[in-house]
């Protein structure tokens, strides 16, 4: 089978800044160890956030006007990396999840960007959308249990309507979340700040790159433009 991610076109519409990259991954079963890279990525992060704080990025100033666009308050609900780049100035470090997550939690901070991973076979397709919700959709918390975006929310919905994100970088679903057993991934990242096309760009290499050093993966890649804004992969 075949799956279509994509960005609808109303979101293209609404968001004509939006920049955003697509890695679909097969072969990351095996045990890896992640933490000498992950520690890399995450110590660019803290050499930035020392002249810085994450709420004077560019990355991160783009997607809060992206959020308060959405009807949103974005000093309340933040992209997921400014929520990362934020637990790691207060606590010094990141979450230990899953070895696939933690490099791409640690790229994402280091490059001050979202980066998604989610479980492909719990994805419904043949089409997976980043799209407004109409409110019907499915999503499954971290903790359990289940809720609907509210209507026009940007989300990941897919075929069956199941929504694998809330307010669309802020949180992924339970649902879809990479575990023990996930041998094959999508990875998103998307930005909205000037020169973000470039640091997608830079993101997709580093990701892939980092997959070929920890795991016998075969992975395609694409950045995703207006005029060519679908990434297609065989699962």
């Amino acid at each position: 089978m075949t799956v279509r991610f994509r960005h609808a076109d109303a979101v293209r519409a609404a968001y004509p800044e939006l920049s955003a990259g697509a890695l679909y991954a097969a072969g990351v079963a095996a045990p890896a160890d992640t933490g000498p890279a992950a520690a890399v990525y995450t110590a660019r992060a803290v050499a930035r956030l020392a002249r810085a704080a994450e709420g004077e990025f560019p990355e991160v100033l783009a997607w809060r006007r992206a959020f308060s666009r959405m009807g949103v308050k974005p000093t309340q609900v933040r992209s997921a990396s400014e929520s990362l780049l934020r637990r790691l100035r207060k606590e010094g470090g990141l979450p230990r999840i899953h070895p696939l997550v933690d490099l791409c939690n640690a790229v994402s901070v280091a490059y001050a960007v979202p980066v998604a991973v989610l479980d492909v076979d719990r994805i419904n397709g043949p089409l997976l959308e980043v799209r407004p919700a109409r409110g019907d959709e499915t999503y499954t918390r971290f903790g359990g249990g289940d809720e609907h975006p509210a209507p026009g929310e940007v989300t990941f919905v897919d075929s069956a309507g199941r929504a694998h994100a809330r307010r669309w970088t802020h949180r992924q679903s339970g649902h879809s979340a990479v575990g023990a057993g996930t041998g094959r991934v999508l990875v998103v990242t998307e930005a909205m700040h000037d020169g973000g096309a470039d640091t997608v760009a830079e993101v997709l290499k580093t990701v892939e790159e980092e997959m070929a050093s920890h795991w016998t993966a075969t992975t395609t890649t694409a950045v995703l433009t207006p005029d060519a804004p679908d990434f297609v992969f065989a699962t």
